[in-house]
């Protein structure tokens, strides 16, 4: 038993050297066979950059606010008896608003009327005595003083009715004042009052804000950087000949939606902010069909124009570190990845400041497998014919 089983190990320690030997010689012959494999050089997509004319936008957080926001306050003490209208309600000029009891000042008014009557009664009475006394006087039957003293008399009673005429007219206007109407066209703000609420001129909240939007004032600032930027941008001597030439802004409201009427930059304030650093400026924009309120939020984007300017497709591009590159095609048509620098966007494309040159090809797509040196077939495209299927 003994001798069997040492056979027995002996033949398989023979038997696991060969097989060792095979796996060494099958690996060697393996490696041998990858070391002469190449992978296939790529056939990919290249355009050749040049300057177009382009143009591209900055835009700029705004608030938007009424062209007049007007306090809608009681110019007389009272109850509130009624409320024409509820908040966000669109009022036109002259329409009423709310009514504030007049009892009290109708009251004034009638017994401003009634002095006015006897005050005209007077009058006339004193008119009649200067009248009687005259001929006695130029017929010398009595003295003039009495004339005189009449005459006196008259003047007075003139006076006090020109004094309680007045006294009717202020009281008219306070009953008038009992009748809050809309100073122009707008849209009611909140109303923080209810009916029976006592009203008066010292209240320190208003009756409502009406703001009127026929146009809305779009408010948006500029840091020093952007400013010193649209100043070389523009054409002009001053900054406001620089507004002048700015063309139309658009409004991006805070659904990315573009307003369809088209604003115009009308102000920019005297001084920075020296708070927050910032410059303040003020775009007014139509508001026919009452779509934009006060108190929305969105973006001014001011165009601007280049007359020339390099253009890559953002598919084109990579980006790393937060930097931008391409794949430029070199000698030998191998590729090199350059980084970019990006003054701006139009569409999808990017303009370009730096890192590329006219006349210069990157590839156009096809980069996730390319590293620096690598070796393609460039199959030639047309920017033109790029532009004119997908526009900036």
């Amino acid at each position: 038993m003994r001798v069997i089983n040492v056979r027995q190990k002996m033949a398989a320690a023979a038997l696991g050297s060969i097989l060792s030997a095979a796996v060494f010689s099958g690996c060697a012959d393996s490696s041998a066979g990858g070391a002469g494999f190449q992978q296939p050089v790529q056939s990919l997509p290249v355009i050749q950059i040049k300057p177009v004319p382009a143009s591209t936008s900055d835009e700029y957080t705004a608030s938007l606010e009424g062209s007049r926001n007007i306090d809608i306050r009681p110019q007389v003490d009272g109850y509130l008896d009624r409320i024409y209208l509820d908040e966000g309600a669109l009022v036109h000029k002259g329409q009423p608003l709310f009514k504030i009891n007049d009892q009290v000042y109708t009251a004034q008014w009638n017994n401003a009327r009634a002095n006015l009557q006897a005050a005209k009664a007077n009058q006339e009475n004193a008119q009649i005595n200067v009248s009687k006394l005259t001929p006695l006087v130029q017929n010398n039957v009595i003295s003039d003083v009495q004339l005189k003293t009449a005459q006196a008399s008259l003047d007075a009673a003139k006076a006090n009715v020109a004094q309680a005429e007045a006294t009717v007219q202020n009281a008219a206007i306070n009953v008038g004042f009992t009748l809050v109407s809309a100073p122009a066209d707008g849209y009611m703000g909140r109303i923080p009052f209810k009916i029976g609420s006592l009203v008066g001129k010292s209240d320190s909240q208003p009756l409502t804000v009406l703001s009127e939007i026929k146009d809305v004032y779009a408010y948006f600032s500029m840091s020093e950087q952007d400013f010193m930027k649209f100043k070389n941008q523009f054409e002009g001597k001053t900054v406001e000949e620089k507004i002048k030439k700015l063309p139309p802004v658009e409004l991006v409201m805070a659904d990315n939606t573009v307003y369809p009427q088209k604003g115009k930059v009308s102000t920019v304030e005297g001084q920075f902010n020296k708070t927050i650093g910032t410059i303040s400026f003020r775009a007014i924009f139509p508001n026919v069909n009452g779509l934009l309120r006060s108190g929305n939020t969105g973006k001014i984007r001011i165009p601007h124009a280049l007359s020339s300017v390099m253009v890559v497709p953002q598919e084109a591009t990579f980006e790393l570190q937060d930097k931008v590159f391409v794949f430029a095609l070199g000698d030998s048509n191998k590729v090199a990845s350059r980084p970019i620098t990006i003054i701006g966007t139009s569409g999808n494309y990017y303009l370009v400041g730096k890192g590329i040159s006219p006349g210069e090809k990157i590839v156009y797509t096809g980069m996730d497998h390319l590293r620096d040196g690598m070796p393609i077939v460039p199959q030639a495209m047309s920017l033109d014919s790029l532009l004119k299927v997908r526009p900036m």
